[in-house]
Formats: C-alpha cells, structure tokens, sequence
C-alpha cells in the first residue's frame, strides 16, 4: 500500500489563464482600447485638472490677461505699427473724401486693419473705378485709385451728374459753367446710352458751337438740341446716319441755318421739316398774295 501511494504522481497547475486575465489579454489586443489607454485616459486627466484649475475666477482672468500682453507685444511691435497713408490716382476732392472716409489715428497696429474692409468703402465711392489696399514697408498704408473720368454731364430731375463712359455716377456739379468742356445729355435713360450720345456728339460736332448737346425722348431715341430753339429728332434706330444726313443736308443747302424747328428724321424715308412760327405765318403771307 506505502509502495503504490509513493509511485502516484503529484498534481500539477493549469497553465491555462483563468476566464478573466483571458478576457483582459484580448481586450490588450484591440487597437481601440489599447489607443483610448494610451490617450483616452491622459486626456481626460489632462481635462479633470485643468477643469479644476480654471474653476477660479481669479486664476481664469490671470490666464487671460497674460495671452492678452503677450498678443499686445507681439503686434504694437515697430515693424507691425503703420505710421502713414498714402493715397496715389486720387487728387483734389477724391483725396480729401477718401481721408475723410477713414480717420485712421496714426500709428495703428497693421493687425487691427481690416484691409479688405478699407478697400470696399473706398470702392463704394462714386469717383472710385477700382482700388488697392496694402501696407508697405516702413509702415506705409497705401492705397491705389483708379479714379472714374467724366465723359459727359447729365441733366436730371436731381440736377447735373457728371457720369463716366459707361454711364456710372463720377460727381455731382452744381451749375452747368462747372465743367464746360463736357457735353450736356439730358432725358429719361440717357445714364444707360451714353456710348450713344458721345457718338452723335462728335458727328454733332461739324454744326460747330450751335450743338446745346442730345436728349433722351420717352428713353427710346435721340434728339439734337441746337441753339434758336432747333432739333434734330432722330429715328429709334440708326440714329448716328440719320444725323450724318442732317448734317450732309446742312452742308449742301443750308437747311438749319434758315427758320427751321424742326428737322424729323424718325421716318427715313420721309425726312420732315417744321418751319418756326415766324416763318409759317411769313409763309402763309406769301401763298395768299400769290392766290390772289
């Protein structure tokens, strides 16, 4: 009996793991827990003490107040603050609205300029065409104007506008002697034709100072104003050859320089005269003593 229970063999451990240290070894081999162990929990550490610590008022506004003199150093640096403005393309009037536009206090930091901003209220003008903005160095705040060129002076029911090529507004004038060297138009829609009326203006031109300038009728088609009270009433259509016809007409026979009104060229085919009332009674003399 001592023989046989000295030959039986020991009991020997599982190495197996127990179903718990398993399940944690797997859950070590999941890229997702293994990534929240290694930044999940220092985060949420780093959250729950810095939480803490910005709980104070006091320590909140410190924090504040530092980032605030830190930002403060860095832009009211010497080589970030823009000591002048200059303003080039813009003279007289232009200029001094443009200043009045932006009472910048010199010196400014250049990162409290919103330059994009600037650069829409300068173009918001009614002489400004284009504009550039832009700081140069040596704290310079430059700024580039493409002025608006008057071409011609409207008459409107606000008064005289002076408009550029394409018909936008340039400037206001208060009296017609402002700016004489311009041509005058006048009429409803003539702001939207204003290529139309240099045209005929510059044919205008061979009647020599008798041209007043061109009006808008029912913003359809044109009329030449002349001096003694003469017009030219050009067609809808093909108004500039219509003119040259007058103008030809003049030349060969002297129409406009006798007692005309009127000279209507709406029906091409049938130009029409319209003598003053001078001329028609005259005219009317005339018939009655040859009937008689």
């Amino acid at each position: 009996m001592r023989s046989l229970m000295s030959r039986k063999k020991p009991l020997r451990s599982d190495p197996a793991p127990s179903r718990w240290a398993w399940r944690m070894q797997r859950l070590m081999l999941t890229p997702g827990f293994r990534l929240a162990l290694r930044a999940g929990v220092p985060f949420c550490l780093t959250l729950m003490a810095g939480t803490i610590y910005l709980s104070n008022d006091d320590r909140r506004m410190a924090i504040t107040q530092a980032v605030a003199d830190a930002r403060a150093s860095i832009e009211e640096r010497p080589e970030f603050m823009v000591k002048l403005m200059a303003i080039d393309g813009a003279e007289g009037d232009l200029a001094a609205e443009i200043r009045t536009l932006m009472p910048l206090e010199l010196p400014q930091s250049s990162f409290d300029l919103d330059l994009s901003e600037l650069r829409a209220k300068i173009k918001a003008l009614p002489g400004v065409k284009t504009a550039a903005v832009r700081i140069k160095p040596g704290g310079i705040l430059h700024i580039d104007v493409a002025p608006r060129v008057a071409v011609v002076i409207w008459r409107n029911d606000e008064g005289l506008t002076l408009l550029d090529e394409g018909g936008a507004l340039v400037a206001y004038a208060d009296a017609r002697t402002d700016r004489p060297d311009l041509p005058l138009i006048a009429g409803e829609g003539a702001a939207r034709h204003v290529p139309e009326a240099l045209d005929l203006m510059r044919a205008a031109t061979a009647l020599g100072e008798r041209v007043r300038g061109v009006v808008r009728m029912g913003d359809r088609r044109w009329d030449v104003v002349l001096d003694r009270d003469q017009r030219i009433m050009l067609p809808e259509n093909g108004a500039l050859p219509a003119l040259e016809r007058v103008i030809a007409l003049e030349r060969a026979q002297e129409v406009l320089t006798r007692d005309v009104a009127r000279v209507d060229m709406r029906l091409g085919k049938r130009p029409t005269i319209r003598m003053n009332a001078d001329a028609q009674k005259a005219w009317w003399s005339v018939k009655q003593e040859q009937s008689q």
